[in-house]
């Protein structure tokens, strides 16, 4: 088998690192830039919707594609070529004259984004080993997380400083900053056995994924019951068995199935996928609740959610260490889970007229979730996975997290609106409510303000209970597949072996 060089190890690190937290700076910044886009270029509506939709979903649905494609044509090659569609793709953002041509430009830019991202942790994976790959993994999932905290923050102050063109083209020199990264790091070769693409299972798969992400994400603007939602979910679903079949008879699959069947690697990438899901409606919808029923403003809004982001940069390098002193993947990745359950079920103190200083502790209890699990959790999944299927592995976590992500989002959002409809009797009220206008003059403006700050923080409630229960059901399923096996000698030895290496160290 052939095996990557791992001469370079720090500069292979930092050039990883570098991508995962401009990447994510421009996937979580993009938003703020809207309104000027769609002035400059007369655009709303989907065409303008689709500046953030179209980077996500290409990134989102070709993680795995291309994770596995790492494994075929080398890692550094498609980690590079990633960079560069992500660099051409900003820089033709930062000329587009027409909003289509911005749409194309920076659905490019997720296709190298896939690349980037999906092929990083591989590389990482490849490279590091034990205790230095779960330092690795929490240096890249405290790196994530900087920059999605920072990046409405920072693209925000770009945007008002030099205009979002000059934004983009800042983004495209990061992004050639990444790509000359590759030049430093140590070449690797395609594994044993590789050499045949499967197009048909990697056509399937991104057909699949497109689908049933574009449908969901349509439901906040249609209804779940739509054509707008059910065609393209439906289509995705058959695109999915399609791929499965594929897949069974493919002799390189994009993803080899064989891997569901280790209960453990599948409790890691479920952990993985709920750590992203659980905290997604907060990180989505608490801002707009923050400034529509307390008043706050979008900078008091964007201070107060740092009570969550800043335990996300925090705490992966803690993660790290607990496990590498003995700490059992399991204990941690169930802990994270309840945490983050328990911070919801404290978010129940929502309430019109609440401090930010009430909102401290259910925000860093979740927010301390999420760090406690980023990047660890990515480490000890790909301990379970042979080298030559790494790319794969990275690929398949990071579609796992995209994916739920996005659907915890929506349905996050959009439960809001229905649970709304339900109590005042009217869609269009619950959706004015739901996107944060509270506005009304007079008197009796005032009474109906208060009564719609009061049923939008009882559905709240009612959404944060419901995230709580699934976290901690999740919690419990991830505790149960990660059970070493009875029969096994695995953990005895694993214990044994920590301990001869403390006892060593000391």
């Amino acid at each position: 088998m052939a095996e990557d060089d791992v001469s370079r190890p720090g500069m292979t690190l930092a050039a990883v690192l570098l991508g995962f937290l401009t990447l994510p700076m421009l996937m979580s910044g993009t938003t703020v830039a809207l309104p000027r886009i769609g002035a400059d270029l007369d655009a709303s509506g989907a065409a303008l919707q689709w500046v953030v939709v179209g980077y996500f979903l290409a990134a989102s649905s070709l993680m795995l594609v291309v994770g596995s494609l790492g494994d075929v044509l080398g890692r550094r090659r498609v980690f590079a070529l990633g960079a560069a569609l992500y660099t051409a793709g900003a820089l033709a953002s930062a000329l587009a004259r027409d909003i289509w041509v911005l749409d194309v430009a920076r659905t490019l830019s997720g296709v190298g984004a896939a690349g980037v991202m999906a092929v990083g942790g591989a590389i990482l994976g490849a490279t590091f080993t034990g205790a230095a790959r779960n330092r690795a993994f929490a240096a890249m999932g405290t790196t994530s997380g900087v920059g999605l905290a920072i990046g409405p923050a920072l693209a925000g102050w770009l945007v008002g400083a030099v205009g979002w063109r000059a934004t983009f083209a800042c983004f495209a020199a990061a992004g050639a900053l990444v790509w000359a990264g590759t030049l430093v790091m140590p070449r690797t070769r395609p594994t044993a056995g590789s050499g045949r693409i499967d197009l048909a299972g990697g056509i399937a798969f991104v057909a699949a994924s497109a689908g049933v992400m574009f449908g969901v994400n349509q439901a906040s603007r249609h209804g779940w019951d739509s054509p707008a939602v059910l065609v393209p979910v439906g289509a995705g679903a058959v695109a999915l068995a399609v791929f499965v079949l594929v897949e069974r008879r493919s002799a390189r699959p994009v993803l080899e199935l064989g891997l569901l069947s280790d209960r453990r690697f599948v409790g890691w990438v479920l952990g993985c996928a709920f750590v992203a899901a659980g905290p997604a409606g907060v990180m989505a919808f608490l801002p707009t609740y923050l400034q529509g029923v307390t008043g706050a403003s979008a900078g008091r809004a964007g201070l107060t959610m740092l009570l969550m982001t800043v335990p996300v940069l925090l705490f992966p390098q803690a993660g790290a260490r607990l496990v590498n002193r003995g700490l059992p993947g399991r204990v941690l990745i169930a802990g994270a889970l309840l945490l983050i359950a328990a911070g919801h079920a404290w978010l129940t103190v929502l309430e019109p007229g609440i401090g930010t200083l009430a909102l401290l502790g259910p925000l860093a209890t979740i927010g301390t979730g999420m760090g406690l699990a980023m990047g660890t959790a990515d480490a000890q999944a790909m301990d379970r996975v042979p080298a030559d299927r790494l790319g794969m592995a990275a690929g398949l976590l990071n579609t796992a997290r995209a994916g739920a992500g996005t659907l915890a989002t929506t349905v996050f959002g959009t439960s809001l609106t229905l649970l709304l409809a339900a109590r005042v009797g009217d869609a269009a009220t619950a959706a004015r409510i739901t996107a944060g206008d509270l506005s009304g003059s007079g008197h009796q403006a005032d009474a109906a303000l208060s009564s719609e700050a009061a049923l939008f923080s009882e559905v709240w409630h009612v959404m944060s209970w419901t995230v709580a229960a699934g976290c901690a059901a999740v919690a419990l399923a991830v505790w149960a597949l990660l059970a070493p096996d009875r029969r096994s000698p695995e953990k005895t030895s694993s214990s044994q072996e920590r301990r001869k290496t403390r006892s060593q160290a000391a």
